[in-house]
This record gives structure tokens, sequence and C-alpha cells, in this order.
């Protein structure tokens, strides 16, 4: 299958066209990054020695004409603009937060800007999503912060009071982009620990609450590491029921979200460069609330993984075609 990444010099791009190259069905055939058009790819991701001597082509409606899928890997309001010019039968899988939100309200509230609409939520572990994915040709692909938490957060929800959910997460520099910030340099972050978008404005705050239903009060923080995300979640518990128990009926056919045994603890690290999801479950007694510790590589699980992920369902291949690498470790 011939496929288009747009957006490819930016993080996210890069994770795709690395698994791209690992795809036992898909060909990166178009490959554009507006600022970066006529550069060599291995110029900005030195590590793709697959595509040594290609250059980035302009992010051009004109050259995805034909393609079998487009991904989309664009700043917040940017996917919209170019993909009101494909044909509406083309396949996208959009990375970006365009339409994810169902509520023009929310949208205008977090990202300000015309709504664009609202596409399929590309999240396949979540109850009933995924064949909804299958029967769509437009999926939007969750925020790496939103993938972790909803899926830590929708099976305590039967014991729990779902108006009081509490998510801390730790997310890397990735997470903000490849621009460059201040507050992102290595002697800025290095060493240090900080929260940001304090006092519940993270944009993905609608999100999670869409994809779960519940009311999240979540606060995150930037770690000292590139990539990954370790997320933990509480709910205070209104009924008693075995909730580990829970959690693994809810993930037990689920090939890339591992419910951990007891004793062990989920490790950021054990998942970089992965489509895998660790979680670990525990009551903490004293507080009379479920704890939920998981992590993701957010450029894996939260974003090019799982673009993947949902591009292989769309086109009717076996879900996990190109994504069964285990994460690297320490």
């Amino acid at each position: 299958m011939k496929i288009g990444v747009v957006g490819a010099s930016g993080y996210a791009g890069g994770e795709l066209l690395r698994l791209l190259a690992l795809h036992p069905e898909f060909e990166a055939a178009v490959i554009t990054a507006g600022s970066n058009a006529g550069e060599e790819i291995t110029s900005i991701h030195p590590q793709l020695s697959n595509y040594a001597g290609r250059k980035f082509e302009n992010s051009d409606s004109a050259r995805l004409k034909g393609l079998d899928l487009v991904f989309t890997a664009l700043p917040h309001g940017e996917s919209a603009k170019l993909i009101n010019q494909l044909d509406s039968n083309q396949k996208v899988v959009d990375l970006g937060a365009d339409f994810r939100l169902k509520s023009k309200e929310q949208w205008q509230k977090y990202y300000g800007g015309e709504h664009a609409g609202t596409w399929t939520y590309g999240l396949p572990e979540l109850a009933n999503q995924r064949e909804l994915i299958k029967a769509s040709n437009r999926v939007a692909n969750p925020g790496c912060y939103a993938t972790v938490i909803a899926l830590a957060t929708a099976p305590m929800l039967p014991f729990v009071d779902a108006s009081d959910i509490v998510v801390v997460a730790a997310s890397g520099t990735t997470g903000a982009g490849r621009s460059a910030k201040v507050n992102l340099i290595g002697s800025e972050v290095m060493g240090s620990m900080s929260s940001y978008k304090f006092g519940g404005v993270h944009q993905h705050t609608p999100e999670i609450e869409q994809a779960t239903g519940a009311k999240i009060s979540f606060t995150p923080i930037l770690a000292p590491m590139p990539r990954g995300i370790l997320a933990t979640v509480t709910g205070k518990l209104n009924k008693n029921a075995d909730v580990k128990s829970a959690y693994i009926d809810a993930y037990k056919a689920e090939e890339f979200v591992w419910v951990m045994p007891d004793g062990q603890l989920p490790k950021s690290s054990a998942v970089i460069g992965s489509n895998y999801v660790q979680m670990q479950v525990a009551i903490d007694e004293h507080a009379n609330r479920v704890l939920v510790s998981a992590v993701i590589d957010n450029l894996g699980k939260g974003a090019a993984g799982q673009a993947i992920q949902n591009a292989n369902l769309i086109s009717g291949l076996h879900e996990f075609a190109g994504l069964t690498g285990t994460g690297l470790g320490a």
C-alpha cells in the first residue's frame, strides 16, 4: 500500500517513518515537511538510514492524490486545512487534535479557533471502539496523555466515584514537539522536574473526559527524559470489588496492554520504541482509593505506533502488523 506522511520532520513524523520502514505492507511513498522541504530526511532524522538520499517534499495536497492512506502529523489546527483538499474517500489517520473532540465549546476553550469536526476516535482498546475504527476511513489518533490515562481509568469506573478521578502524569520532552523553547533546552530540563499547564488547563483534559465519561483533575509534569509517560491515576472506591481482576479481564485479549503481576511496577524505559502499555493496580486502603500506575512511549502508543495500529484496522490488515517489537529497556 502506498502511504503518505505529512509533517514528517517532527518527532512523531520521524517515528512514523521508522515504523513504516519495518511494516510488511505499507510503503512511505510521499514524505512531506513544509518548512524542511528539499532537505534530506537524514539531516533531520539521522537514525533513518533506510531513507538515505530521499528528501522531504512540499506539503501539497496534489502530491497525496491516489495514495492508499495518509498520515497527518501537523500542529493543532493545521490538519483540517490540508485534509479538506483530499478526496473524501481517502483513508486518513490524523495525529493532531483537530478531529478528536465532539464539543465545539471544548475545542474553542482548550485550543481556540474553528472546530473542524469529529472523526472516529482511534483508541481500539476502549470498549466497542475497535469495530467503529474498522468501519471508518478517517480516524482521529488520540493524544499521548489521553491514551495512557483513558486506558488506566476505564476499568476502574464501575467501582469508583467517576466525578473524583485524580491524575498526575510525567512526560518526556518530545511530547512538547520539536520547536525550540527555552524551558526545553538541556540546561533547563536536566536534573529538574516541573509541573506545567497547572490547574486543569491541559488540552487533553476534555479528550480524556470524553473518552471515559469521568471527571478528572489532571496535572502534567515535565520529566528530564526525551520520551515516555508515567501516569498515576486514582479514584475513590464506592463499592467492594476485586479491582485488579477487573483490569486483567478488561485487557486479557489485548496484545498491547499488559496488566503486570503483583510485585512488579511499570517503567517508562521498558516500553520505549514500542506500542505497548504496562500498568499495575493497587488499593490504597488508608485513603480507600484505587491506584493505577501506567506507562507508554509518547511517540509509540501515544502517537506513531497507535496511528499505524489504526491504519492497519481501517485498511483491513492484521491489527498488529509492524508493531510487535518490544521496548528497548534500560
